[in-house]
């Protein structure tokens, strides 16, 4: 990676600029809440495969709520007016649909032994068709939901720091960059200083071993992917006022970035093996990659083969890690 950053410097004096880094920083912020849930599957040797679509429905419902309510075509009509307890309402409510989406996705890895692959490939499926209908609804015959209202979007998106450099150039930091610091301090804190971290990584090491030392197994699981669901909830509530609309197809492959970021933190599909920081830092490493590339004018289809190659690499070098210590 200190070989990429200086090569891509090199070819290009603006990668390291004040303005890209800024830049880096507040796409990193977007991504990690996400990569923070989808952590947590894996250090139960699982995945999600539904996250990318909980965000897309998750905006939809955020965007819909809080459309400018002077604006002639909106989703919902006789909605009250914008304060900021009805913004607070709208990050409840679609925090609460992304964790009963993963209470779904947990109940059936849980109650059924199925397999997280399986079962989140199912509610990606299902969740998808609950964006087609609801972007149907009402007249709206599928076309984005757009028009958001000045205040979401400050509350998101509006800068918290501002600075202005040398050159002259406006350099912004958004809210949400706050908010992922937030999240950052909280995962970590559940991670490492209570129970239900504790168990969750006894059931990603052993499963059996936990529930005979008298862990709740299923209740751990379910909590897990609730908890997964929430950030994903939380993530799309930040997209749709990040990208100022909501489409059909935001969210797509957002989950192969998580947990492309989560493996090369070092999270290990063995299960129970992860760090709060390595996630970070795979997501940071994630971003780079991408944005070097942008700036090394590597054209954007290049993307999803590096993403590819990364995983595997990093997957195959995390099983290797595991037969040395086996």
């Amino acid at each position: 990676m200190v070989i990429f950053i200086v090569y891509t410097a090199i070819k290009n004096k603006n990668f390291l600029s004040a303005g890209s880094i800024a830049n880096i920083v507040s796409l990193v912020a977007a991504s990690l809440p996400m990569a923070l849930g989808i952590a947590g599957c894996i250090v139960l040797t699982g995945t999600d495969l539904s996250g990318g679509r909980v965000v897309g429905l998750t905006a939809a419902v955020a965007g819909a709520l809080l459309q400018d309510r002077t604006i002639s075509r909106k989703l919902f009509s006789n909605l009250p007016a914008i304060t900021p307890g009805w913004i607070l309402l709208t990050v409840l409510i679609v925090v609460a649909i992304g964790a009963l989406i993963g209470m779904v996705n947990g109940f059936f890895v849980a109650k059924f032994s199925l397999h997280p692959f399986i079962v989140t490939l199912a509610t990606q499926l299902i969740t998808y068709g609950l964006i087609l209908i609801f972007f149907m609804l009402n007249g709206n015959n599928g076309q984005p939901v757009s028009g958001l209202s000045q205040e979401y979007k400050s509350v998101v998106s509006a800068p918290m720091i501002q600075f202005t450099t040398g050159s002259g150039a406006k350099i912004s930091i958004p809210w949400y960059v706050l908010y992922a610091v937030i999240f950052v301090a909280l995962m970590w804190f559940i991670w490492n200083k209570t129970a239900f971290g504790k168990n969750m990584f006894a059931v990603g090491s052993n499963e059996e071993a936990a529930r005979v030392s008298g862990v709740n197994v299923m209740a751990t699981i379910i909590g897990v992917f609730m908890l997964a669901g929430a950030l994903y909830g939380y993530t799309g509530f930040v997209e749709a006022a990040r990208l100022g609309s909501s489409t059909a197809t935001l969210g797509l492959n957002y989950e192969a970035d998580a947990i492309s970021a989560a493996v090369i933190g070092g999270v290990s599909f063995v299960g129970g093996t992860g760090k709060i920081s390595g996630v970070i830092l795979g997501v940071f490493m994630m971003q780079l990659i991408i944005s070097g590339m942008t700036f090394l004018g590597i054209s954007g289809n290049i993307t999803y083969i590096i993403k590819g190659a990364v995983i595997l690499i990093a997957c195959i070098l995390d099983m290797r890690k595991y037969m040395t210590r086996k």
